[in-house]
């Protein structure tokens, strides 16, 4: 899957990842390859992040939306 963050400002992050889990507004979610497509708004808090090598690492951001169609996944963030 390919993860894209971003800010009005800057990009945060881009990559390929095989797991990313996120601060929902109502509860973490987390996303696999093929997930469903899906527009949801994240809170302020920590993405898990776990790139094609098997490393893991957090990434702080803002509240924002979430949208993950065809194996990409898009953050914008405030």
């Amino acid at each position: 899957m390919f993860l894209k963050v971003m800010s009005p400002q800057e990009y945060i992050y881009e990559g390929e990842v095989v797991l990313v889990q996120f601060p929902g507004t109502m509860g973490s979610f987390e996303v696999l390859h093929n997930h469903a497509p899906l527009i949801a708004r994240i809170d302020k808090g920590k993405l898990k992040i776990i790139d094609e090598g098997r490393n893991k690492f957090f990434l702080e951001v803002s509240p924002g939306i979430v949208e993950i169609k065809d194996n990409k996944i898009i953050v914008l963030t405030e």
